[in-house]
């Protein structure tokens, strides 16, 4: 097998600029899923997306998402850059793309308008859920609230200085029960953002996503309901940081931002060492 074509892309979402925000890498691709894991195993990245054109429709493409050891069901920042990369490679001119995710079933869209795009995703609010001791001792500090959706926790904080300061104990987060991965937000004590969160995930081998899609189709209906707005600016606080601009639409969550290319390039698969 010669070299895949591919466009590899480090991504920051909510910013134009190569310094915040996510980082992923993108494979235009039709390989078989132990070669997709081989990629992003090798890849090292938080998430590694890979798209495949359905040619029975315009604009619509297959995806798939894969940390550095597992297939995951909905990953945000792969899905936009993605996009970013379809808009600007593939698909010059359009301004929506259709994604049929293989592993969850999802039907996810992606709008473009100037510069800014726009994922439309499942709301998944979450349900109150009980707090237990090695909640706080994993974090480092214990949260006013704790909730529950299928699939992550979300732990409630009073203070965005504490959010900020926070150094878990990730092989402790590791070990819970319940929960793929772990959502931390409070309200922003900064006029210029709503919210603020960080998302762990060391189940999956990623300690900390740089900014997570996914985790605001459920801060987004929780805090709409809290915050009474529905459009609602979130900053994640990792070390790189990044802003999404959200908006509840019915049973949908909008999630925008706008990104930059970083990098393109091509993967050999068949180089000996």
């Amino acid at each position: 097998m010669k070299g895949i074509p591919r466009a590899c892309a480090c991504w920051r979402i909510g910013s134009n600029r190569n310094g915040y925000g996510g980082e992923l890498a993108i494979e235009y691709t039709v390989q078989a899923g132990n070669t997709l894991s081989e990629i992003a195993a090798q890849n090292n990245l938080s998430e590694t997306g890979f798209v495949v054109k359905e040619s029975d429709q315009p604009c619509t493409y297959g995806i798939r998402w894969f940390t550095p050891v597992d297939e995951i069901d909905l990953c945000g920042h792969c899905t936009f850059g993605s996009a970013y990369i379809l808009f600007r490679f593939f698909e010059p001119g359009e301004t929506v793309i259709h994604f049929n995710a293989l592993m969850c079933g999802y039907h996810l869209i992606v709008e473009k308008q100037g510069e800014t795009l726009t994922m439309v995703f499942p709301a998944t609010p979450p349900v109150p859920y009980q707090y237990a001791d090695y909640m706080g001792d994993a974090l480092g500090a214990v949260p006013s609230e704790v909730w529950k959706t299928d699939r992550d926790l979300l732990m409630v904080f009073d203070s965005d200085r504490t959010v900020a300061e926070l150094t878990p104990d990730f092989q402790k987060i590791k070990a819970f029960p319940v929960g793929l991965s772990c959502y931390v937000p409070a309200r922003s004590s900064d006029p210029a953002f709503d919210i603020v969160a960080r998302a762990f995930w060391p189940k999956i081998h990623v300690n900390e996503d740089p900014v997570c899609g996914s985790m605001h189709t459920t801060l987004m209906p929780f805090w709409q309901e809290r915050l009474q707005k529905d459009r609602i600016v979130s900053r994640n606080l990792s070390s790189r940081g990044g802003t999404v601009i959200c908006q509840r639409a019915g049973d949908r969550v909008k999630l925008s931002g706008q990104g930059k290319l970083y990098l393109t390039g091509h993967i050999l698969t068949d180089e000996e060492p």
